[in-house]
């Protein structure tokens, strides 16, 4: 579906900074007439870029998560919708226009290929993802199984309605045969009010998305994985930049799991090659054990030479040796 230039600034504008894409579009623009030479120079070159707002996730908690699939399970293809955003990390419009061909549920893969956009002006349309690149997605055998009971309920809806299913239709749909789409406003408005009766700190959808992030990375999955799950067409850099705290704790994570694995360092055995050194690893036993404590009165070095059949001299060197080592 063709769209105007006043309705594509209007996708844009909803989700992203006003200024950055204002100053996006002018530098697009203005490069266009230099090309075409209505201008010599461009002028928004010589302005620089307005920084991006700093990002702040804040996903739900584990409990806040649990209360929310509880709840929204009362209707379960609305918690399925909810289900899949936090285990998959789908954005809005992508989980709108997910159909049933796009799931392959023996190999536990699905496909994302497009995303549904809703404007004022153009109404409801179907698009390209947002970094216009598709990508593949495993699944767990949990959501496997719920996709199963899900489909099972809308092949039993079809029949009701007296209508074939079809699989090229929507996976998430209110229509009988689920030949339409879900409304992107629909599912964040439906949302909202959900967050807000339940509580929660955040009432966007987008927060379920920062918590399959959030989580992924502080279970200690690869950067380059989580990029990929997201749809981050900047091979990480964009997760990094919004979860960069999240990324610090899987560190911390991956530090002490190499921790566990590294072998413990071994203290070096100390083989005696004189007989000063033999009676100095005695001692040394003797403390190391527990049988010489602090405190405790040590023999004289000639009660010493005595003991361990030695010269005077040869004792002396032996406690010398040990004092070295304190």
């Amino acid at each position: 579906m063709a769209i105007t230039v006043r309705e594509a600034l209007e996708q844009w504008m909803e989700v992203a900074d006003l200024e950055v894409k204002i100053h996006y579009i002018l530098r697009g623009a203005l490069e266009r007439a230099v090309r075409w030479r209505y201008l010599s120079v461009n002028p928004a070159e010589l302005v620089a870029a307005p920084a991006p707002k700093r990002t702040n996730p804040d996903p739900p908690s584990a409990h806040e998560a649990a209360v929310l699939i509880s709840n929204a399970w009362r209707d379960p293809g609305w918690g399925l919708l909810l289900w899949l955003t936090m285990v998959t990390g789908f954005r809005r419009g992508e989980l709108c226009s997910l159909r049933w061909r796009h799931l392959d549920l023996e190999r536990r893969q699905l496909w994302v290929e497009r995303s549904t956009a809703q404007t004022s002006r153009a109404g409801v349309f179907e698009k390209d993802t947002k970094t216009d690149t598709n990508r593949r997605i495993a699944l767990d055998p949990e959501s496997v199984q719920l996709l199963l009971e899900h489909r099972a309920r809308v092949e039993a809806q079809c029949l009701q309605a007296r209508t074939k299913f079809d699989p090229d239709a929507f996976v998430f749909s209110l229509a009988p045969d689920h030949s339409s789409p879900l409304l992107p406003r629909y599912v964040s408005h439906r949302y909202r009010r959900l967050a807000i009766k339940l509580g929660l700190r955040s009432t966007r959808l987008h927060a379920l998305r920062h918590y399959s992030a959030t989580e992924l990375l502080a279970a200690g999955v690869d950067l380059r994985t989580v990029a990929g799950r997201l749809g981050h067409g900047s091979g990480g850099a964009t997760t990094l930049k919004t979860y960069a705290a999240w990324v610090e704790q899987a560190d911390q994570l991956a530090a002490e799991k190499i921790a566990a694995i590294a072998p413990r360092p071994q203290p070096e055995l100390i083989v005696p090659r004189g007989a000063y050194e033999s009676l100095a690893q005695a001692r040394r036993e003797d403390i190391l054990s527990g049988r010489l404590r602090p405190g405790d009165q040590l023999p004289t070095l000639v009660e010493l030479a005595a003991e361990y059949t030695v010269a005077v001299g040869t004792a002396h060197r032996a406690i010398t040796l040990l004092s070295g080592e304190v």
